[in-house]
């Protein structure tokens, strides 16, 4: 019989050796990337100890998380030595939208979404470095051209009933996510998503109205590439955002394209991504130019929380300021899209707020004690004037949510633990009714810092039903997760 050493799989050994993890890591890693529970965190030790081969799609999810960590590609055959088949239920997030940036090619694309339809059993994989910038190259660098339709085409006079029904339902989903959260309504606003490409796969529309329907196509799909993110389901966010940013890029709305780009900045800096997020940050601030003064202080703002996740403390505060300059510059005669009504002053301050809170905390990991807790708490600061304490009932509650997590994560780093605690529980008791993995990973990361001070009385009293209310939302909290970025 072969012994333990004969089973060994050197391959995985020597990716994670390589990456300095062990084998719980990996575990927890994948969990991270693919959700709570995809994976127990003792089963890696069989795969590189005892060479077994894991269930189902676990041998494409391992290679893909090794492939991401490491910087090439590691695949299924080389992994696993031939023993595991890959997924056909696997697939990059950027799979069949390489056409050319034109109305045909935007067509092929809205073919793909209305032909998946609603038991779409795919799971894309989130890109990154030169894959994700590649999705969007022909745009970044300008060989996309103009799109097919003028920002001021002619209305052919033609009343049309259906797409007026389209336009004016728009605004009634946003305020889904406002008050849900992305995961609860995610799977409703895709179905509309599908439902005006259907409307343009069928054809035989005026120039008019094909216009508003591909305009209303990239809004939809803005939102639910939104709405995905916060749903932690990274992959296909991208894929809602690259197609939503094609379909702007058709009726030439620069602000719109500008607005999905800063979108995907805020992906990949949450995703621990800084240089992805500054790439398409400063290409979303290119895009602004010339646009409306929210617009281009959102796009600012998005790009200051990437400089601070790549802990470019100097040019945040450069940006953050630029940004907070333009909103209070902004009069009633400016004119806004409609999307932006969300932007205001405070929102700007608490961006700026958990962005300065992730920075501090960084700083402070690094040894920075005295620099790492002014910028938490010049962070905390801000965030006080937030919507973390709002009432049940405001429609906010989503922001709140994530809002109240930050700040309880900065006065956990300030070692004001009964403060943290406070805030903590407040944040927690939304978890009823908002559904939002993103934030929710936030309280998760806070839980596992509290265990460490559970002598605290505060902490003694919070932690048993934080966790409760954790493991009700997202499963068991089993350990600490990587950490959140900023």
């Amino acid at each position: 019989m072969p012994n333990a050493g004969d089973r060994r799989n050197e391959v995985l050994s020597g990716c994670l050796d390589e990456l300095g993890w062990n084998p719980k890591t990996f575990a927890r890693k994948l969990n991270r990337v693919f959700g709570v529970g995809t994976v127990a965190e003792s089963a890696p030790y069989h795969w590189r100890d005892a060479g077994a081969v894991p269930r189902s799609s676990l041998p494409a999810m391992a290679a893909y998380v090794l492939s991401q960590e490491l910087g090439r590609v590691i695949s299924v055959e080389q992994l696993w030595q031939g023993r595991a088949a890959e997924s056909p239920m696997l697939i990059a997030a950027d799979a069949s939208l390489g056409h050319a940036w034109n109305v045909q090619g935007l067509g092929h694309i809205v073919e793909d979404w209305v032909l998946g339809g609603l038991l779409d059993r795919r799971r894309f994989l989130a890109l990154s470095g030169s894959g994700l910038l590649a999705a969007v190259s022909h745009y970044l660098d300008g060989t996309a051209g103009r799109g097919t339709f003028g920002p001021r085409i002619a209305d052919d006079g033609r009343a049309d009933p259906l797409v007026a029904q389209v336009e004016q339902n728009l605004p009634l989903l946003q305020l889904l996510d406002d008050a849900n959260g992305g995961a609860r309504h995610l799977p409703y606003v895709g179905a509309q998503f599908r439902s005006v490409g259907l409307l343009l796969h069928e054809g035989a529309h005026s120039d008019t109205a094909t216009m508003r329907l591909i305009r209303a196509l990239a809004e939809i799909g803005q939102l639910a590439g939104w709405m995905a993110f916060d749903s932690a389901d990274h992959g296909l966010a991208q894929r809602y955002f690259v197609t939503a940013l094609r379909a702007a890029h058709q009726v030439n709305d620069r602000a719109l394209c500008a607005h999905i780009l800063a979108d995907m900045s805020f992906q990949a800096a949450t995703r621990g991504h800084p240089a992805d997020a500054i790439a398409l940050g400063e290409a979303a601030h290119r895009a602004s130019e010339g646009g409306s003064t929210g617009v281009r202080a959102s796009v600012l703002s998005r790009l200051a929380h990437a400089y601070a996740t790549a802990g470019r403390g100097v040019d945040f505060e450069r940006t953050s300021g630029l940004a907070r300059e333009l909103i209070e510059r902004r009069s009633d005669a400016d004119t806004e899209p409609r999307w932006m009504y969300y932007l205001t002053p405070n929102h700007l301050d608490c961006q700026a707020g958990y962005s300065l809170i992730g920075l501090g905390r960084s700083v402070l990991r690094d040894g920075g004690r005295s620099a790492g807790r002014g910028l938490v708490r010049r962070g905390e600061a801000l965030l006080e004037t937030g919507a973390y304490g709002v009432e049940t009932g405001d429609p906010s509650q989503r922001r709140a949510l994530f809002e109240g997590a930050w700040l309880a994560l900065g006065y956990s780093a300030s070692g004001e633990l009964e403060r943290a605690c406070d805030i903590a529980g407040t944040a927690a008791s939304r978890l009823a009714t908002v559904r939002s993995p993103r934030s929710t990973a936030l309280l998760r990361q806070l839980s596992v810092e509290l265990r460490r001070k559970r002598r605290n009385p505060h902490v003694a009293t919070l932690l048993p039903q934080l966790e409760e209310q954790l493991a009700k939302t997202t499963g068991p909290v089993a350990g600490p997760p990587d950490t959140v970025g900023a």
